[in-house]
């Protein structure tokens, strides 16, 4: 196991869509949504290895992903709505890396480190509630997504 799973106090519990985190920071201004009162924003410490994935999900803020550290993390970006997919591979900048990628509301996610680990940290605005988040495996509708043009990444759900 990963020693910054102790260094940076993660759950003792993988996070439900895979890896493990830690909850940062949760804004204390709140405001009214469509889905009820919401924290303006919320961040959380969030590590993947090798092995783990983070199913394909959405989320009904905009999340930020950050890179820290670790090795390449493939980010997945998949809009319903257009049937177009995009790949962000986050990296050390300090090696040309990309390392911030937005994921905007109702846009389906996945990630995946290929080997070793990667350390990130997500932000969501407004901030992360789990009854603002869902499975896309969950969806009714998510089967003809993955049935010819993206099939490949059905090994995410």
């Amino acid at each position: 196991m990963n020693p910054l799973i102790s260094e940076l106090q993660l759950q003792p519990q993988p996070h439900p869509e895979g890896g493990w985190y830690r909850e940062l920071y949760r804004s204390p201004t709140q405001f009214d949504t469509p889905r009820g009162r919401r924290c303006a924003v919320t961040t959380i410490h969030y590590l993947l290895e090798a092995g783990q994935l983070s199913r394909w999900h959405v989320v009904t803020s905009d999340e930020i992903w950050h890179f820290y550290a670790g090795t390449v993390l493939e980010l997945l970006a998949y809009d319903p709505v257009t049937r177009k997919l995009q790949h962000h591979l986050l990296s050390d900048p300090a090696q040309g890396g990309q390392s911030v990628a937005v994921i905007a509301a109702g846009v389906w996610q996945a990630a995946r480190v290929v080997s070793g680990y990667a350390l990130l940290g997500c932000t969501v605005a407004p901030g992360f509630e789990f009854s603002d988040f869902e499975f896309v495996a969950d969806l009714p509708e998510h089967r003809p997504h993955f049935a010819t043009d993206h099939a490949e990444w059905r090994i995410l759900l």
